[in-house]
This record gives structure tokens, C-alpha cells and sequence, in this order.
């Protein structure tokens, strides 16, 4: 029998975060190399831009209290807990990235602004954020409807949604044959219900009452990435790390190519909505 897609989730992600942390840190996410992509830069400085390009994008001059759903090892709730000397509470399907982001908070010395929960986001039931933040997260949600109207609850009047997501570029009835067996098999390896098109998640958005919505596809902007996960993995760095990996970590390493091809096809997009509520 398949195992519960959250169950799936949380296991990858058990299994890959070391691989992941041991070749590129604590910021679990695509890097920003300009709007065209055409800017050269390390990629660890590549992800850190991309929180400010996202930061920039949905005009965040302050917060107190921000939510980050998906939060991996909680990379983005430091940076951002820092930035506006707020405080942020995350949540991951993953036990391990759990342990390890509460080793990267005492090391930060932040425990008393960042608060890790080993959580479903859709369970969520706190409220009064001025910021919920989704950065490659949403993509694993199968209700993206609910997911919005957990976002807009969650949300002081005023407050803000900053989302990045992967996306397809059409809907799948649209699709090729060879198109959708593609992009079967990227769903597969990285665990993902259906997903939506970028309008699609600005009409959730606008059903569920949010204003001042602005969407945009920075494909373009992270187009360099899956290239230099692709390298990483086959650094002597990357190798040692990939040697000490069990079957799961291998099959998501290996699946990097049908996502690079994917990115290259046209048919996923990696889509960005800001909107208040």
C-alpha cells in the first residue's frame, strides 16, 4: 500500500536534509541570480538573495510575528527573525530537520526568537502574524484553496503572504503526453500532489479575499540552480556525502535530471505571489 504523501514527504526529507545541509547549508531553496539569471555569484549568496528579492517583491519594510510554513531547518525564520529583530515560528513534516534546525538556533543563539514545530502546515491553528512566508513549500499542498484560507486566518488585517512555489506552466489537460510523463515522473520523486498554474494560485488568492495580489514567474531568475545542484551532486564533496545516502537520497539525486528537463521544457515554473490581507 502508498504510504500517506505526508508520510512520504517527511521521510525524504529525513533522509536528505544532511546531504543537502553538507553541500549547501541551512537555506533549503533555489538561489536568485538576477532577473534574467545572468547574474554570477556563489550559489550559498544566490539563496540568501533570493529571501531579499522575495522581500523586496511583497514590499516588507518591518514584521513582529512571522509564520514560515515548510520551513526546512528554519533558514529563512532566522534570516528573516534577524532582519526585522521580530520573532518567527516554523513547522516541518521532518523529525530530523527539526533536530537540526534547533541545533542551528542554539548555535545562532536565537531560541528565544525562532520556534521550530514538527507540524503539518495545514494543521496550523495560530493566528496574528504579520507575515506568513512560503518558500517551496506549497507545491506538496494538494488543497492549495485551504491553503489560502489557512494563510488569510493566520494573518493580522494588513498583514502579508510572500509565496514562491513550483508550478506548471499550463493545465494538465493542455499537456503533451510526453509532457505529463515527465512531469509524472518529477511528482513522483519529489513527492507532489497535482499542481497548480500560476493564475490558479492568484485566483485562490483573490477568492479567498486577499488584496493588492501581484504574481510573477521567476524561472528565469533561478534558472542556474538545478545546474549547480546537478554539479554539487558530483563533487568529491557532493560524492562523499551522496556515498553515505540511503535509497531515497540517491533516487531524489538522481531525479534531478527530469526536473532540470522540466524547467527547460517550459513546463514547470517557479512562481511567486505576494498579496495582504
Amino acid at each position: 500500500m502508498t504510504k500517506p504523501l505526508n508520510d512520504r514527504i517527511a521521510e525524504f526529507y529525513d533522509s536528505s536534509t544532511d546531504l543537502w545541509l553538507h553541500n549547501w547549508g541551512d537555506h533549503m531553496h533555489h538561489g536568485y541570480y538576477g532577473p534574467k539569471g545572468e547574474s554570477k555569484k556563489a550559489n550559498t549568496v544566490a539563496q540568501v538573495d533570493m529571501i531579499e528579492a522575495l522581500i523586496a517583491k511583497g514590499e516588507i519594510s518591518s514584521a513582529r510575528r512571522i509564520l514560515d510554513l515548510g520551513c526546512g531547518v528554519g533558514g529563512s525564520a532566522r534570516y528573516l527573525a534577524r532582519k526585522f529583530s521580530a520573532t518567527a515560528i516554523g513547522c516541518t513534516l521532518s523529525d530530523h530537520q527539526l533536530t537540526r534546525g534547533n541545533e542551528f538556533n542554539r548555535k545562532s543563539s536565537l531560541e528565544a526568537q525562532v520556534t521550530l514545530l514538527r507540524q503539518d502546515m495545514m494543521t496550523v491553528e495560530l493566528t496574528d502574524f504579520d507575515l506568513v512566508w512560503s518558500l517551496e513549500s506549497a507545491e506538496h499542498i494538494a488543497d492549495k484553496a485551504q491553503l489560502f484560507t489557512n494563510i488569510h486566518r493566520h494573518l493580522v488585517p494588513g498583514g502579508k503572504v510572500v509565496m514562491a512555489t513550483w508550478c506548471i506552466s499550463k493545465s494538465y489537460q493542455e499537456m503533451t503526453a510526453k509532457e505529463k510523463k515527465l512531469l509524472s515522473r518529477i511528482q513522483r520523486w519529489y513527492h507532489l500532489p497535482n499542481l497548480s498554474t500560476i493564475a490558479d494560485l492568484e485566483n485562490h488568492a483573490k477568492a479567498t479575499g486577499f488584496s493588492s495580489i501581484a504574481t510573477a514567474d521567476w524561472s528565469a531568475a533561478v534558472a542556474p540552480f538545478w545546474k549547480a545542484v546537478l554539479r554539487s551532486a558530483f563533487t568529491w564533496r557532493g560524492m562523499g556525502g551522496l556515498l553515505k545516502s540511503n535509497r531515497g537520497t540517491l533516487l531524489g539525486a538522481w531525479a534531478i535530471q527530469f526536473m532540470q528537463r522540466g524547467f527547460d521544457w517550459g513546463i514547470i515554473k517557479y512562481g511567486v505571489l505576494t498579496a495582504v490581507k
